[in-house]
């Protein structure tokens, strides 16, 4: 286990910014509605980034992303990029698309974290980044079977796993997780942050009396925990684990030490150890559930280069 300070960068208007704001969030009512699902998100206004939309077969909807680019990506014409596809929380993540961008832009030009293409991926609210039972939301094989494939034709990538990252906070961690290792043979790299509802019974430490268990069971997986234990984490692990094992993805977990996810975080970690999966499991002192101190507090250059097979020195560009 690693702990880590967190260092002093974040700053007040970030965490501010982070918070999910009630407005944002479709009321159950309409989320349950096939043809009321947010498939399209309002847009974002953020240096760096710009708003794209693609027509889903599985979802019969435009389906909208945000995507950052790195200055590289312009002033080179021809170079092709990593994709880190940054997979959002429980409220939907509209509102973490400015600061996130923007995090990942200082670290870039600080020449720290290679210059990539971060996807910000629409998942709905509540839904787990997993095909609802009822067929209504079939998110992962939106993002999987369609979005993938639609960012690798349009923008100059490296379409290919050695030049995609898998990362998530919060509910986003979960569904880094889920699709990570249902689909490892994507991604060179997983990083799961502050990831929830970690525990398999769904009975962690917001479940209890919250209407939002309820909410999410019913959207999800129709009232069936049976059917949320067959796609969760946890059991997804157990039966990739001989994969998961083979050199090739790296995999990162990292929670706050005050967190409220900290020990089913833990218990996670102690769960892909017993299944030998290698992976780095990093505590960061003193943080809660907040994006982007947890990730002042991670070595993130360490790990993306790590990931994606790259030395320092690719950074020093002209």
């Amino acid at each position: 286990m690693k702990s880590h300070g967190v260092l002093p960068l974040v700053t007040v208007a970030m965490l501010l910014c982070i918070t999910a704001r009630a407005e944002d969030q479709p009321t159950r009512d309409a989320a349950n509605k096939s043809d009321a699902l947010p498939w399209v998100t309002q847009q974002v206004e953020a240096p760096r980034v710009s708003f794209h939309t693609f027509r889903s077969r599985a979802a019969k909807s435009e389906v909208s992303y945000h995507v950052y680019k790195p200055a590289a990506y312009e002033e080179s014409g021809v170079e092709q990029f990593p994709v880190l596809y940054w997979l959002h929380g429980t409220e939907g993540g509209v509102n973490h698309i400015g600061p996130v961008s923007q995090m990942f832009d200082r670290a870039i030009r600080d020449k720290g974290v290679p210059p990539m293409i971060v996807v910000f991926v629409n998942g709905l609210s509540r839904r787990l980044w997993t095909n609802s039972k009822d067929g209504r939301a079939p998110i992962e094989t939106v993002f999987v079977e369609e979005l993938i494939p639609h960012v690798d034709k349009t923008m100059r990538t490296i379409p290919r796993r050695e030049g995609r990252v898998l990362e998530g906070f919060s509910m986003g961690g979960y569904g880094a997780a889920r699709i990570g290792f249902r689909h490892p043979e994507m991604f060179c790299g997983i990083s799961i942050l502050a990831a929830g509802p970690l525990d398999p019974e769904f009975e962690g430490p917001r479940a209890t009396g919250n209407p939002l268990r309820d909410r999410i069971l019913d959207d999800v997986c129709e009232g069936d925990i049976d059917y949320f234990k067959a796609t969760h984490p946890w059991t997804i692990a157990e039966s990739g684990a001989e994969v998961l094992r083979k050199p090739g993805t790296i995999i990162r977990q990292a929670v706050g030490s005050k967190d409220f996810s900290f020990y089913l975080s833990l218990r996670f970690h102690e769960h892909l150890d017993a299944l030998k999966i290698p992976h780095e499991f990093h505590v960061v002192n003193d943080v809660g559930h907040h994006t982007p101190a947890l990730m002042a507090g991670l070595a993130n250059a360490e790990f993306y280069l790590k990931a994606l097979g790259l030395k320092a020195d690719v950074l020093e560009l002209p």
